[in-house]
């Protein structure tokens, strides 16, 4: 079978250096993924190989002048996860081009897959989206993105990140210290996200004005959340009524965002993830969004460590 050749042209607008990478690394590193022959010619990129070979590294050459295009320098992460899309049948291009927002640094977060593109636009257009699905999906960083430009907005007033304590082995009176310093180690997480969003100065002057409030879950009991953008993170550790709960505490002019992997629960029987979805699916303004492997943007080993264990399980139930 002959090897099929294409030519694709680098638009005007787009440097090639940016494109291929400090010292053609990016360009490396897609020579290494794909049983083709690439050269670079000034603005003109010749690929030779296989069909269905050259089809995926053209959609993968596509998909980074579109984020250059969009004012993005990929890096070598962002080409592993484009790779990893396009190895996975994901042939088509998604404009992922809307910015949530930008960090205090001036990056601009956005929607790296498909599936967190389905995430955000869910978040946006429903009062209550439940986001489930594996490590590394972006299920709690982009929720908090979306919490923080809602709040520069002025379109809620205060954010409220909440996490259910669950002590996994430790009985959570024996660490030491204060309250706080006891429920720091679980409610770190949405800190970290908080903070690469907003320096820590201001987010921890924004937390102590009480527009950003962390706290577990046990403390939403009897409380009404009105104009806040609200986040419950790690779902699949809540009993059903801890679920009911909490959604019950919904006011006016608010948002919620529910997070969990069903794969990670540190409760047995059935949790409030699995029975809001019996009660809850195909109600009108609440959506739930799947994310799977595709949608993992964190090192590539993560992805095949997730594959790896499905593959285990699997055959666990064999």
């Amino acid at each position: 079978m002959n090897p099929t050749q294409v030519r694709l042209t680098i638009p005007d607008n787009v440097d090639p250096t940016i494109l291929m990478g400090p010292t053609d690394s990016l360009l490396r590193r897609i020579e290494g993924s794909f049983d083709a022959m690439i050269t670079v010619r000034g603005n003109v990129i010749s690929l030779m190989g296989p069909a269905d070979v050259v089809n995926q590294v053209t959609t993968v050459f596509s998909r980074m002048i579109s984020l250059v295009e969009a004012g993005q320098v990929p890096t070598e992460g962002d080409v592993d996860l484009i790779i990893g899309q396009v190895g996975h049948g994901a042939s088509e291009l998604t404009d992922f081009s809307n910015d949530i927002l930008l960090t205090y640094r001036g990056r601009a977060l956005q929607p790296k897959t498909a599936g967190q593109k389905r995430y955000i636009d869910s978040i946006r257009s429903n009062t209550i989206t439940f986001g489930i699905g594996p490590a590394g999906t972006g299920k709690t960083y982009l929720a908090m993105a979306m919490a923080v430009a809602a709040l520069k907005r002025r379109e809620v007033a205060r954010i409220v990140l909440v996490r259910p304590v669950v002590e996994a082995g430790e009985s959570l009176g024996y660490l030491p210290g204060t309250l706080q310093e006891k429920l720091d180690p679980y409610i770190r997480p949405l800190y970290d996200a908080l903070f690469d969003m907003t320096d820590m100065e201001r987010g921890n002057a924004l937390i102590e004005q009480g527009i950003i409030e962390i706290a577990p879950l046990a403390f939403m009991r009897g409380r009404t959340m009105n104009n806040a953008f609200v986040i419950l993170d790690e779902a699949q550790n809540t009993t059903p009524d801890q679920m009911k709960m909490f959604l019950t505490r919904l006011g006016f002019s608010s948002k919620f965002v529910v997070t969990g992997d069903v794969t990670q629960r540190d409760l047995l029987g059935r949790n409030g993830l699995d029975v809001a979805r019996e009660v809850l699916e195909g109600m009108g303004d609440i959506a739930f969004v799947d994310l799977d492997r595709n949608d993992i943007v964190r090192h590539s080993l993560v992805a095949r460590i997730v594959d790896a264990y499905e593959a285990h399980e699997a055959r666990e139930v064999r």
